[in-house]
């Protein structure tokens, strides 16, 4: 994301001298530099300055990061998904976005996961991957090293690998936090035909930099209370080919002897963001727009897109449903926020359904739906897609949700 920002106290020059206020003729101490970059010195990068020596472990344990083993779809499924059935209301209170999270679907580039929380969450950073968080419902804090973000409905939060970082959610919003999460193998960005070629949007992008929120900050932690000065645990997801029932991913959790909020400032073009999907402008035509239209991030063989209300095709004899369409080279996940998904009505999904239409199967409106979507000139829906250039598998979240009766739904 080559888009460069500036926050807090940092030195004229990078990698010189930057020292905390003098104390009569002493000098103050120098703050320690931190490069948080990508691809090994060859790509994005931020320079951050703290107060305390960001290495420093003074103890460490395993962390159980839950069951995110997957079993194939097979026999080869379209499936649809309750995953809101998954968080029994006395449940909530105590879940954390973290900890609590349930491995929907898989494969070895991105996992979806779904929470509903509660409780603050730990310290977290995730070193495996970029990770985009939908928040359907609710409201919450998050602070991270950067900077701090107030988040709610239709905001994607994009944080990149290693951003230490935690959640609070609001328990005076009227919903309870409710998100899905793309875990991602990889980096997380715009899609590169909305960028120049220095990573300026271009005109024919949906969205552009305008439309992202930053990190208020920096923070530190004498500016969120003395009582978090003490210890502070960091669990990591990080790789390692751990047992089978980890899929592989491992946690260890690093205990810090300061607060992490010590950073008094940063630059550069690596930091998270926030996106809200009601800022993203759709792209309409004649007829029916294929889903790279809806795009609105990309990964390691995967893309993020969204439906949003909009504006439908307006050629006298269009068709303003999809057509069936078999993607031979992808699987397809639909995550239904909001509205009445037109090409999926008597399917039984609703608001909070997740469908997975895999590739070898053909997939597209119900029936009747083609027909009695002649003549509409507006979608009032609101819908995240991720589709995955592999096979997704099953999480033991999607087993536990699956309606079993999909699949039938076109007959």
């Amino acid at each position: 994301m080559a888009h460069y920002q500036s926050m807090g106290s940092i030195p004229p020059k990078r990698h010189t001298q930057h020292r905390r206020p003098a104390r009569g003729k002493a000098l103050g101490a120098l703050y320690h530099e931190e490069l948080m970059g990508e691809e090994g010195f060859s790509s994005d990068s931020s320079l951050l300055y703290h107060r305390h020596i960001p290495a420093v472990v003074s103890g460490y344990r395993t962390w159980s990061v839950g069951d995110l083993a997957t079993v194939p779809n097979h026999p080869l499924l379209p499936r649809h998904l309750t995953p809101h059935t998954l968080f029994p209301a006395k449940d909530i209170r105590a879940a954390d976005v973290v900890t609590s999270r349930r491995l929907l679907l898989g494969n070895s580039d991105v996992r979806l996961l779904y929470v509903v929380a509660g409780a603050p969450s730990p310290w977290y950073r995730n070193a495996i991957g970029d990770e985009c968080v939908y928040v359907e419902r609710g409201r919450a804090r998050v602070e991270t090293v950067f900077g701090a973000f107030e988040v709610g409905e239709g905001d994607y939060v994009v944080i990149p690998r290693a951003t230490t970082h935690r959640w609070l959610p609001k328990r005076s919003s009227k919903d309870p936090l409710r998100a899905i999460i793309v875990e991602a193998n990889s980096h997380i960005a715009p899609p590169k035909r909305y960028l120049s070629r220095y990573g300026q949007f271009l005109e024919h992008s949906p969205f552009c930099e305008r439309d992202l929120r930053l990190p208020q900050g920096p923070l530190l932690a004498e500016d969120i209370g003395e009582a978090e000065l003490a210890e502070t645990e960091i669990f990591i997801k990080h790789r390692g080919g751990g047992p089978q029932s980890s899929g592989g991913v491992l946690g260890t959790v690093h205990v810090q002897p300061h607060h992490p909020l010590d950073v008094v400032g940063w630059d550069g073009c690596l930091y998270p963001y926030v996106f809200n999907v009601a800022d993203y402008e759709p792209i309409t035509g004649r007829v029916h727009q294929p889903p790279p239209a809806h795009q609105v991030f990309e990964g390691w063989n995967f893309v993020i897109c969204n439906f949003v209300p909009r504006k439908v095709d307006y050629h006298p004899l269009a068709i303003p449903v999809p057509y069936y369409h078999s993607n031979v080279d992808s699987d397809e996940v639909m995550f239904y926020v909001d509205g009445d998904y037109e090409a999926r009505k008597g399917s039984g999904i609703e608001r909070g359904s997740v469908s997975l239409h895999p590739g070898g199967h053909a997939h597209g409106p119900q029936p009747g739906a083609a027909e009695a979507s002649l003549g509409k000139e507006r979608f009032e829906e609101t819908a995240v897609m991720v589709d995955t250039f592999k096979p997704l598998e099953l999480g033991e979240a999607a087993l536990a949700c699956d309606d079993g009766s999909y699949v039938r739904s076109w007959g």
